[in-house]
């Protein structure tokens, strides 16, 4: 099936002969935007490796899985956009003990048309579900990881070796490249913590069924806090209640930036700028904060999810008996830490991908000094072999800079394929972002998956960059196309939050249980066929989305 794949970006890579269906659901939150190659030529191939060790230790992986000539199996880039193997994330469903395949495609994919699972010869494997069971047995009983705290030392370390910004280019070069073997490994931690959580919370799950309250899934990990992710909403909230122009305003930003700074849009992206880089950013985003009331503030949402938490849990618990509810106890509270442990994994990755930020930075403007192109991401449409090439001569790069700029818009305006099954659609086939689909009328409804519990009626306001959140603000929902932390400081300044992709364990329904926003992910289309402006009830508890 791949015989016929034709490279249309510089990142891109055949899909594998062996797993052959790939989806944007979930990674699309860690790369919405193209890959840019000086990105993934540094961390790609150390993406890949770091997740397979990862499924090495949890025990999932069975001899022949990884052909050995397919480099990049588990992640791939298509078109310039990265992409998941929904054909092996699967086969967790199929080996773990009690495992479900439609369980995965929950936590992962949401709502999609990708194909059913159809099982073959080699997906079952006796060792590997003994190994998986035993995993398991370990995780139910884990009740801290200290390993978390090493790795921020680590990555403290790793900063503090920042060469300088005298450094010259090859010291900082060797920075960048020092960054790979690192990175792998926390990227492995990383992906160790979100298929722990997938364990657990599976266990919990069947528990939560058995008791007769799958409805209260989603009440029950509300508001369990100590997210990290949902920290810099937490801090830009306190800073909308402040008189912008004080000099209190202007000190808590500054501290604001020095703690959260290395957050923002595409934020696994070393060519995209974060909060530090563009301060106006984080400053849009505490602006339309500002109306809100302070109903919507993080702490009174707090106090009212662990209500609705206590409630729910005593429920389900009431509902088994006495073995189940001690195992239940157990799942719950492991799925409560991989979940903690989930986004604080994340954070430490980002601070350390903002030091190598800084050293290309450092070398991108001295390139632009010498003829180099002024734009930071236009120096990242290399590769790392063309850049440390570029230094020593900016002007030789121009023509291959602008030609590939000029295909990243083209490929920025399209929207890539949610699956691919063992081809890549041709890039003429994909649908133009500017495109509509059939509008909703009143009486109209969506389903899409549950994110966070509640029901709320506003507004649709349909935003497409969480740098320009437009008019949003108290009394309206927030339609988005997909949601990475510069998104969630917008929870806080909207009733509801409805999102194109997404699925139980994507970013976007962890924000906003920590807020306390009613939440639906994967409603299919939204921002194309949701009106901009109409009336909508959100169901947080159901999925659905109403047009009033």
């Amino acid at each position: 099936m791949t015989a016929s794949f034709e490279k249309i970006w510089e990142t891109d890579n055949a899909p594998s002969r062996k797993w052959p269906l790939y989806t944007r659901g979930n990674v699309g939150e860690v790369f919405p935007e193209v890959v840019l190659p000086f990105t993934w030529d540094l961390i790609g191939k150390a993406a890949e490796d770091g997740w397979r060790q990862a499924f090495v230790k949890m025990g999932l992986v069975a001899d022949g899985d990884f052909p050995d000539d397919e480099d990049m199996i588990i992640l791939s880039v298509f078109g310039g956009y990265c992409y998941i193997n929904a054909s092996y994330v699967r086969i967790l469903g199929v080996r773990a003990p009690g495992g479900k395949v439609e369980n995965i495609d929950t936590m992962f994919f949401g709502e999609s048309d990708a194909p059913r699972y159809a099982p073959r010869d080699g997906d079952k494997n006796f060792r590997t579900t003994l190994m998986l069971g035993k995993t398991l047995l370990r995780l139910l009983s884990t009740k801290d990881l200290p390993a978390m705290e090493q790795d921020k030392v680590k990555v403290d370390r790793f900063i503090a070796r920042y060469p300088g910004d005298d450094a010259s280019n090859d010291e900082l070069m060797a920075y960048c490249l020092s960054f790979r073997p690192f990175f792998e490994a926390l990227f492995s931690r990383h992906i160790d913590n979100t298929f722990s959580n997938a364990l657990v919370s599976g266990a919990m799950i069947d528990l939560v069924v058995k008791a007769g309250t799958p409805d209260l899934l989603v009440s029950i990990l509300g508001g369990i806090g100590d997210i990290e992710s949902a920290a810099p909403s937490a801090a830009m909230w306190k800073l909308s209640r402040l008189d912008p122009d004080s000099a209190e305003y202007a000190a808590g930003f500054d501290r604001f930036l020095a703690e959260f700074g290395t957050r923002g849009p595409n934020e696994w992206d070393i060519g995209s700028d974060p909060w530090s880089f563009r301060p106006a950013m984080a400053t849009a985003a505490i602006d339309a904060m500002r109306p809100a009331s302070d109903t919507h503030a993080p702490g009174a949402q707090a106090t009212r999810l662990a209500a609705v938490r206590d409630g729910a849990l005593a429920e389900v618990r009431g509902g088994l008996n006495r073995i189940d509810r001690f195992q239940f106890d157990k799942a719950y509270q492991a799925t409560v830490l991989f979940s903690q442990a989930r986004e604080r994994s994340k954070t430490t990755v980002i601070k350390a991908i903002h030091a190598v930020r800084r050293a290309q930075n450092t070398m991108h403007l001295r390139a632009a000094a010498g003829g180099g192109v002024d734009e930071r991401w236009k120096s990242c449409l290399l590769n790392v072999d063309e850049f440390t090439r570029y230094l020593d001569g900016p002007t030789a790069f121009g023509g291959l800079i602008e030609e590939r700029a000029e295909l990243h818009g083209r490929l920025s305006s399209l929207i890539p394929p949610f699956i691919v099954d063992g081809t890549v659609p041709a890039m003429e086939t994909w649908d133009a972002r500017a495109s509509t689909a059939v509008a909703l009328r009143s009486g109209d409804t969506m389903q899409g998956i549950a994110g966070c519990p509640g029901v709320a009626r506003g507004r649709a306001r349909v935003v497409l960059d969480p740098g320009e959140p437009g008019d949003l603000g108290p009394g309206d929902v927030l339609i988005a196309p997909i949601t990475d932390p510069s998104w969630t400081p917008l929870f806080l300044a909207a009733e509801a939050v409805v999102v194109d992709v997404g699925a139980t364990m994507s970013h976007a329904v962890i924000v906003s249980r920590e807020l306390g926003i009613p939440c639906v992910v994967s409603a299919v289309g939204a921002t194309r066929s949701i009106p901009d402006g109409v009336e909508i009830e959100v169901n947080g508890d159901t999925g659905l989305v109403t047009v009033l």
